[in-house]
């Protein structure tokens, strides 16, 4: 299956070519103002890349709808994932623990919008599609660390010299949130224009939602074992240090 329909963005929005979309540094950013500790991130941000990398893999191989309807979708719900963590950060009590949950129920959203961008350039792949997509996730996860390695000490000098944390968070959290608003509200208008027709009931739907099931279980069963194993070394660390 091919998206018939290529949704551009919004005239508000910055158009240039990069690896990490506005909105992707608009999400990381939302990550990265309540914590500041690269070594936890680090956790957070490959959750995410691993979920979006399974969503941009199974649209490559054709495993996503492709109606109208689907690109303004999911850049309408790329859009909500920014306003959530923004609304969260200025709510306060966040922590790294849940946070890698919902970074990687949203990275499998912003997987689809990855999907958009590189539509053109996946249709030169040719035998090598898998290759090319894995070599764009590492770009994307270095992209990530990089990211993250110039926004901590940022944000933790304009923490210590300009504003106090807690409203320091609460302004900047407010800012990313109101763009994002207007940027959802932009592709609601967009969707609503568009016809939604719901898809056949045939084999193909089953087996579609059947990759997706089984994909998605051995993501989250792999990011438990990650949690687990985490959670294991950090009481054992415990104990060595109370021994």
């Amino acid at each position: 299956m091919q998206h018939s329909t290529r949704v551009r963005p919004p005239a508000s929005e910055p158009r240039f070519q990069s690896p990490l979309p506005p909105t992707h540094l608009l999400f990381l950013f939302c990550l990265v103002i309540p914590f500041r500790r690269f070594r936890g991130l680090v956790a957070v941000v490959t959750a995410f890349t691993l979920a979006h990398s399974i969503t941009l893999i199974a649209s490559a191989y054709n495993f996503a709808p492709d109606g109208s309807w689907f690109p303004p979708l999911i850049e309408m719900l790329i859009a909500a994932s920014i306003v959530y963590m923004a609304i969260e950060n200025m709510a306060g009590g966040a922590t790294v623990k849940h946070r890698w949950m919902f970074a990687f129920g949203f990275g499998l959203i912003h997987g689809f919008g990855f999907s958009f961008a590189l539509r053109e350039t996946l249709q030169f792949a040719g035998t090598h599609m898998l290759t090319s997509l894995l070599s764009f996730n590492l770009g994307v996860e270095l992209g990530q660390l990089l990211v993250l390695a110039l926004l901590i000490p940022v944000l933790e000098l304009l923490f210590r010299y300009v504003v106090a944390e807690r409203m320091g968070t609460i302004i900047l959290s407010a800012l990313v949130c109101h763009t994002a608003l207007h940027w959802m509200t932009e592709r609601w208008g967009i969707l609503t224009g568009v016809e939604i027709k719901a898809p056949a009931a045939d084999g193909a739907l089953w087996v579609g939602a059947m990759v997706w099931i089984v994909a998605i279980t051995i993501a989250g069963a792999s990011l438990w074992f990650m949690a687990a194993h985490r959670r294991d070394r950090s009481a054992q660390r415990g104990r060595a240090r109370i021994g």
